[in-house]
């Protein structure tokens, strides 16, 4: 699998997402993303409990550890590499977590666009 240019939304060197919990599709803490990559795992969102159990309600659970996946479970604060389609529809749905704009791949612009992503901008 060929990674596609580390580039964030706003036009730089894409920066880390997290490394505790180890997250993005190629589990290198950033939301690097390739062809293979069919959810687009580029947008990098701080977990919230609303966003949390919105994702389990809609069939993704991420708060429960999966010690088979290397999975530890997502809390309330941790950054994630989300898919960016599940990112779009919390915003619709009102409960979109905050992203990290510099950490949030370039790719993510084909399914959210700017403005949406820069409204949920992480304070930092």
């Amino acid at each position: 699998m060929q990674k596609q240019e580390s580039i964030n939304v706003l036009g730089g060197v894409l920066a880390p997402c997290s490394r505790d919990p180890l997250t993005g599709f190629f589990r290198d803490g950033a939301c690097n993303t390739c062809p293979e990559d069919q959810g687009s795992h580029t947008v990098c969102a701080v977990m919230t409990a609303e966003f949390l159990a919105f994702s389990k309600y809609v069939g993704n659970d991420l708060s429960t550890a999966r010690p088979e996946f290397d999975f530890p479970g997502l809390r309330p604060g941790d950054s994630w590499c989300l898919c960016a389609s599940r990112f779009l529809q919390a915003h619709d749905e009102g409960c979109a977590p905050q992203v990290h704009l510099e950490a949030t791949h370039q790719r993510a612009l084909e399914i959210v666009p700017l403005d949406i992503l820069l409204q949920n901008k992480a304070k930092t």
